[in-house]
């Protein structure tokens, strides 16, 4: 049986050629993925490693627990307690280390990098074991700084240069003093760092006389277990922690890989989802094959084969079939692994250099992945074949499933799709995460039902079709025909591509409703015409707010400011607002007293106020950082949004009680309205800052619509590897079903068919089956996104379904576009048959 099912593998390679590269694709995006994550996790542990070279115990201060309703601050690390640490036995240096955000922008004014990647920090002393200098010299005094080396090199600046960077708000221009090489992995991601004398550095990032950390370097014979031990002992032990250069990177190493495992999972998930779509094809395939060879399968059982040999020799074609696919699958991940690591590069996404990692385990995931799919999506078509009799095969009495068959299929199917749907209208009743599990619960449940029930509705809706195709005759006529020939297989060939388009469909009707959703919120909740931040989300400089006070055609302002607080025994964080102005800049609907900021009188939203029980008139103590206390009350309970939430109070009742104020952005409205002269205006009075963004509504609404393109587009790319796997399933369907019916196109030919028409009819059949689906798999996706949306809508007040008919409509012509490509062989195959060579064929 093992030699007779290679022998069919062999004299069936061409037909099984379509599921290999189905499996194929499906495995290479398996392994590619794995090559990738492993790749780039294994360079940046390598390059964050480095980054530790110079540092053999780390001394950071420890986290102070609250007492009372005082919230205690974190212990400084001063220049004594460096000095300490450095004449601690065993002990060879000390360095202090400053660190904080700093941006730069490049010669033609742009920020550099990601914000959240744009760093600074001090150069120690004048020769830094951290930092190497490759051109000047050491920065010295306010006017001077150094520039890593990567982003000397994208940016052009070179020693001598004046530099543009901004700490929190003011624009600063010292000069390049020198360039440095270093192994930091915001550098190497496409961050820049920015390095000044440590004084500045103090100064700059609100930490005179302070560091950030204190970094030991263990004298020679000193290990870093024995150095920790005596910084332990000489160390007040209550106020740092100490931890040693391996513990240091082992800990980044697993937040690395953390990292990774997330971007790996969301890659694994649409890799599945091309599998999944590409066992339709197999299961296609095999069901066809089995067909195709029933008398023989029904001679082996006459000779004395039993039903499980049978099964097994099916399976071992599909065994051999998964290999094959998993062996060149894991090829063409690995060329995929460095591809992306190559496109990441061309991006501008910098990648720390590093071998290609190809793991045992990625090698084994590729053969088991192709093997295990294949053979368990051959299993059914084999069992099936060996239930036939042998006498019932000879005579192909099992051409046509039996009535009580179907009925138990179209059954079972009912069943799973009202127990979908019932699910998924369920999870729309409940609240925010709540309802996720089960609406994706529903959602599997639905879609297995749709497929099984497929058979049965491929019959009315491709009849809907029959008007249109009465137009191209009879091969229009013949096409119709053969679509509803073997439900089944329409069933499965249309299958594959409705999966494709119904999470396509899904994400598109989601993020058009975010996207309104979002635009409502900003227009009706803001009133201001800008909104100023920081481009990393970091707090901006009081500074900021008075500059803009002071310019040309501001009337009105406000910041926002956040501080943590002590309620009730547990820390709040509230926001302080100018609560003249604040009402003028926002539009948040009161259901529950007046919207009145002032003395202390505070506004809070309606989850804060359930929390606490408040109401309008309610009073409750506060203990603000600085252990101060006082009584506040509530003068009204507003509807909070994604922009606007918690406790709203005054900022100059907060000002007395804080030591240095953060900003999270400054709203701002002007005398001739938004328009790009005023913002202009605006940016030029902040220096034309590449730090800050100085937004409309329009600008807020189109750069989170970016951010919702950006994404879509990344899914679009992911899910082409599925709606390509569902070609490949046309493609394959219509190919073998054009050699089963060679006889039949003899026989057309022979009665008067020409060559064109029959081109025509597999065309037309190709085009029904892939608009079955396509309309399927859109029905399906505008049902799915309106479920999530209403459970979304639990936690936006704003949102609101969209029906993006313009693409929907793009993607029913992608279905149809589908249909005619795949039809391009089959078609010509069929069309070039010679007629008494097909009519004499079995």
């Amino acid at each position: 049986m093992f030699r007779t099912a290679l022998r069919n593998v062999l004299a069936h390679k061409a037909r099984l050629l379509m599921t290999v590269l189905a499996v194929m694709l499906g495995v290479a995006f398996v392994s590619g993925t794995l090559v990738f994550t492993n790749t780039l996790s294994n360079a940046l542990q390598n390059s964050s490693a480095k980054g530790f070279d110079q540092v053999d115990v780390a001394v950071t201060a420890q986290p102070q627990p609250d007492v009372g309703d005082r919230i205690v601050e974190t212990p400084d690390l001063t220049e004594a307690l460096r000095k300490k640490s450095a004449e601690v036995p065993g002990a060879a240096s000390a360095i202090g280390v400053v660190t904080g955000f700093t941006a730069v922008a490049d010669k033609d004014g742009k920020l550099v990098g990601d914000g959240f990647q744009s760093q600074g920090g001090n150069y120690w002393g004048t020769d830094d074991p951290r930092y190497p200098l490759a051109e000047g010299r050491a920065p010295q005094g306010a006017g001077q700084v150094a520039l890593d080396a990567k982003t000397a090199e994208r940016t052009g600046y070179r020693v001598g240069d004046r530099l543009r960077l901004s700490i929190d708000g003011p624009v600063l221009t010292p000069t390049v003093s020198g360039i440095f090489r270093t192994d930091d992995g915001n550098v190497a991601a496409g961050g820049s760092l920015t390095l000044f004398d440590t004084p500045t550095a103090q100064k700059l990032f609100g930490k005179a006389g302070t560091y950030d950390e204190i970094d030991v370097k263990a004298a020679a014979g000193t290990t870093q277990s024995e150095l920790r031990t005596a910084l332990d002992a000489a160390l007040p032990r209550d106020r740092v922690d100490t931890e040693t250069g391996k513990q240091l990177a082992d800990r980044q190493a697993e937040f690395i890989a953390s990292s990774m495992s997330g971007l790996k999972q969301g890659l694994l998930v649409f890799a599945g989802i091309a599998l999944f779509v590409g066992t339709f094809i197999i299961a296609n395939t095999f069901t066809m094959l089995v067909a195709q060879r029933t008398k023989e399968l029904a001679l082996l059982r006459a000779v004395g084969a039993s039903r499980r040999q049978v099964t097994r020799s099916v399976l071992i074609e599909a065994f051999v079939v998964g290999l094959v696919a998993g062996a060149t699958g894991l090829v063409v991940g690995i060329g995929i692994g460095a591809g992306l690591r190559s496109l990441m590069g061309t991006l501008g996404a910098s990648v720390p250099d590093g071998p290609l990692i190809v793991s045992a385990g990625t090698v084994a995931t590729s053969f088991a992945v192709g093997v295990v799919i294949t053979v368990l999506a051959a299993w059914l078509p084999g069992r099936r074949a060996a239930k036939i009799p042998p006498v019932a095969a000879m005579s192909s009495l099992h051409a046509k499933a039996t009535t009580k068959s179907l009925v138990l299929r179209n059954t079972l199917g009912a069943l799973f799709s009202a127990a979908g749907v019932a699910t998924v209208l369920y999870a729309t009743t409940m609240d925010g995460s709540d309802g996720q599990a089960p609406m994706g619960l529903g959602a599997g449940l639905l879609i297995i039902g749709v497929f099984i029930l497929t058979p049965l509705l491929s019959r009315p809706l491709i009849a809907a079709a029959a008007p249109v195709l009465r137009i191209f005759g009879v091969s229009g006529l013949l096409a119709r025909q053969n679509s509803v020939r073997n439900p089944r297989r329409t069933a499965a060939t249309a299958s594959a591509l409705m999966i494709g388009l119904t999470l396509i469909t899904g994400m598109t009707v989601m993020a058009g409703s975010l996207q309104k959703s979002i635009d409502k919120m900003a227009s009706s909740a803001i009133r201001a015409d800008y909104v100023v931040s920081m481009a990393n989300g970091n707090s901006l400089s009081p500074d900021v707010e008075k500059t803009l006070t002071s310019a040309d055609g501001v009337t009105v302002i406000s910041p926002m400011r956040n501080a943590l607080t002590r309620i009730d025994d547990s820390t709040e964080s509230i926001t302080a607002v100018n609560g003249s102005a604040f009402a003028e800049l926002t539009d948040l609907p009161v259901d529950d007293g007046t919207f009145e900021v002032g003395g202390t009188k505070v506004v809070v939203d309606e989850d804060t106020a359930k929390s606490y029980g408040w109401k309008a008139g309610s009073a409750f103590r506060v203990a603000y950082e600085d252990g101060a206390k006082q009584r506040l009350t509530v003068s009204g309970v507003y509807r909070a949004n994604e922009l606007f939430r918690g406790i709203l109070l005054d900022t100059a009742t907060l000002a007395p009680h804080q030591d240095a104020p953060d900003d999270m952005q400054v709203m701002v409205k002007t005398s001739g309205g938004a328009s790009d002269a005023t913002k202009d205006r605006l940016e030029k009075a902040l220096g034309s800052n590449p730090a800050i963004k100085v937004q409309s509504k329009q600008d807020l609404s189109d750069s989170i619509a970016q951010m919702f393109t950006l994404m879509l587009n990344m899914l679009y790319g992911l899910l082409a590897m599925a709606v390509i796997v569902a070609v490949l399933g046309v493609i394959n369907t219509l190919a073998m079903s054009v050699f089963e019916r060679s006889q039949e196109i003899g026989m057309l030919r022979a009665i008067g068919l020409d060559r064109r028409a029959v081109k025509r009819m597999v065309r037309l059949e190709s085009l029904v089956i892939s608009l079955f689906g396509g309309v399927l798999g859109i029905g399906l996706g505008v049902f799915f996104g309106w479920a999530a949306g209403e459970l979304l809508g639990t936690e936006m007040a704003t949102y609101e379904l969209v029906l993006p008919w313009d693409r929907m409509a793009v993607f029913l012509l992608l279905a149809a576009g589908v249909g005619v490509l795949a039809a391009l062989w089959p078609a010509r195959r069929a069309a070039r048959l010679n007629m008494l060579a097909a009519i004499k064929s079995e």
